[in-house]
């Protein structure tokens, strides 16, 4: 079982910087991928930031150029960079790892951590 620790959220103005934490209770080097994921009340939860464990990643649109993810593997923590921030990032984010053996691949959420942007 993994156990996944966010941190790092807040209430900041708009144009400003936020950087979310997730720790890990095992080794992210075990994961195969590693992500960021937000959502508001009434929507789906929608893909934020990617990365695997080739060091690919992957950004929406609505957050390219934005938004960094990173990861420190002596910390067993992965990061989420915000800058620029706008209204619109107002979400819960969660952090997601997955692991893969064989066919099967297991995912693990962290518990979310409140962004609010104001205008």
């Amino acid at each position: 079982q993994v156990q996944l620790v966010e941190s790092g959220g807040g209430l900041v103005q708009a144009g400003g910087s936020l950087r979310l934490s997730c720790a890990a209770s095992g080794s992210i080097n075990s994961f195969n991928a590693m992500g960021w994921y937000r959502q508001t009340p009434g929507a789906q939860r929608e893909t934020v930031a990617l990365l695997t464990s080739e060091s690919t990643t992957n950004y929406p649109d609505s957050v390219k150029g934005r938004f960094t993810i990173s990861r420190d593997n002596a910390k067993n923590t992965v990061y989420l960079q915000m800058n620029t921030l706008k209204p619109e990032d107002t979400a819960v984010y969660f952090c997601n790892v997955r692991r893969c053996s064989g066919f099967y691949c297991a995912n693990y959420w962290g518990q979310g951590t409140q962004v609010t942007v104001s205008s």
